[in-house]
């Protein structure tokens, strides 16, 4: 019998926390101890986006360093998770079902939205990961009822997961500087997306952009909020709810992490 999982946005922040120890990274690793081991992850991260839909199909997916001007050490590091090109299949079968055709990808790999965040969850990288890419030709709409497609691999001992960061404006972010208050506007529009998910109002969480000038601020871009939409239509109204992680970095990045439901043998 499968194992229920979860379904879990990250607010992945910086790639340095790949390499770190602080209460992020630290509470990463709890909540991969607190859940049984998922048969594979699907992860949505706010770092492929591209103009159609795309799943990775590779037996051993490469390390992506898709950045630039931190050290060499974050550039040697390594995660070298197995792929899982029947789980590759299956998402495209789920997702036809919502008429999104689906292109095999064998050049992507993973980015480090997924394993800045997986070598602290899953440090052994034993578990199998693939990536859909976000299509960024399309609206929010979209891209929750891909999540809402996607929700029966929860039954099927598959993590669905999101990465990205609900509030990310690096325009003002404080790059090298010591510690700084958040943004009053991060604060705020971190705080209602907050109640809107406890409140279960997914609509007004599709429609960020009708929810002014801190949405503005906060979401300048959309693909470091798109993955939530994943995770979001991949709940469902019987999913507790919690947030394992807090805090907003460099004053205009929210490492908040939403966790809908928990694993159900």
């Amino acid at each position: 019998m499968s194992i229920r999982m979860p379904t879990i946005f990250f607010g992945h922040g910086n790639p340095m926390n790949a390499l770190l120890a602080n209460d992020y990274t630290q509470r990463w690793s709890a909540i991969g101890a607190s859940i049984p081991r998922p048969r594979a992850i699907l992860s949505i991260s706010a770092h492929w986006c591209k103009d159609g839909t795309a799943v990775t199909t590779q037996v051993a997916p490469r390390t992506i360093h898709d950045f630039g001007g931190f050290p060499a050490e974050l550039f040697a590091f390594q995660y070298p998770a197995p792929g899982d090109p029947a789980l590759a299949k299956r998402v495209t079968e789920l997702l036809a079902a919502v008429d999104v055709a689906v292109a095999e990808d064998t050049r992507w790999g993973l980015d480090h939205g997924t394993w800045a965040v997986l070598c602290h969850v899953f440090p052994l990288a034993d578990v199998p990961v693939i990536q859909l890419a976000i299509d960024e030709t399309k609206p929010a709409a979209f891209h929750y009822a891909c999540g809402t497609a996607l929700r029966p691999l929860r039954e099927e001992g598959i993590l669905v997961m999101g990465s990205g960061d609900i509030v990310h404006n690096l325009h003002t972010y404080a790059w090298g500087r010591h510690p700084v208050e958040p943004y009053d506007w991060a604060v705020r529009f971190e705080a209602k997306a907050r109640q809107l998910m406890v409140a279960r109002d997914h609509r007004l969480l599709i429609e960020y952009e009708s929810l002014g000038s801190d949405a503005v601020l906060s979401v300048p871009t959309p693909e470091h909020y798109v993955p939530l939409l994943y995770v979001l239509g991949a709940s469902d109204a019987a999913d507790t709810i919690a947030f394992p992680v807090e805090g907003i970095d460099g004053g205009s990045v929210s490492m908040l992490t939403v966790q809908f439901g928990e694993a159900v043998a």
